[in-house]
């Protein structure tokens, strides 16, 4: 009879992939991640089919991650102090979990995911893409796609955490400085 799967294995195969592929990249040997997470190799097949799959699922753990930092409020906010709330916890979660925001960038660009993981990344932030819908459509750039505009966050997030990194002493004033020239970015094109 086949042993039951434990939760908390699979977490630390995770957190080990991620930890070895922010060092090594995506072509970490699965051996290595085994040995990190304080399993034998056979271990992580019994918990992913394949290196493809353990791809997959994390990188959907990673956007669960993200998502979950992103949870809006419950205070009364308006539109623009929505779009920084979520702008807010994006660059301060990529700042406080650099592996993790480095590897969720490797497997974006990753062929080796499948349509069906990408779509469900995706559908995890649909609260999101609508939050910058309305941004859209208040500041009139409706002409603007969701996704582009999103690309935009991400990349201009990138950078202002790049120099949070850099000065952590002016950490929250880069972040409200960046916010400002994304939006500033969606509201007059």
């Amino acid at each position: 009879m086949a042993r039951p799967r434990s939760e908390d294995k699979k977490r630390m195969i995770l957190q080990a992939a991620t930890s070895l592929f922010a060092q090594e990249g995506l072509t970490a040997p699965t051996a290595r991640i085994a040995k990190a997470a304080g399993v034998a190799e056979g271990t992580v097949f019994t918990y992913f089919t394949n290196k493809d799959e353990l791809l997959n699922e994390l990188y959907l753990d990673l956007k669960l991650q993200l998502h979950s930092a992103l949870l809006p409020s419950a205070k009364q906010m308006t539109l623009r102090e929505k779009v920084y709330s979520a702008w807010h916890t994006y660059v301060h979660w990529g700042v406080s979990n650099p592996d993790e925001h480095q590897v969720l960038a490797l497997l974006v660009a990753s062929p080796k995911l499948s349509a069906a993981t990408r779509n469900a990344g995706d559908q995890a932030f649909c609260d999101v893409s609508a939050l910058l819908e309305q941004a859209l459509q208040q500041t009139g750039t409706g002409h603007l796609s969701v996704a582009f505009v999103g690309a935009l966050m991400g990349a201009m997030g990138n950078v202002t955490m790049n120099f949070m990194n850099a000065d952590p002493a002016a950490a929250e004033q880069t972040c409200r400085k960046g916010f400002h020239a994304f939006w500033n970015a969606i509201s007059m094109a």
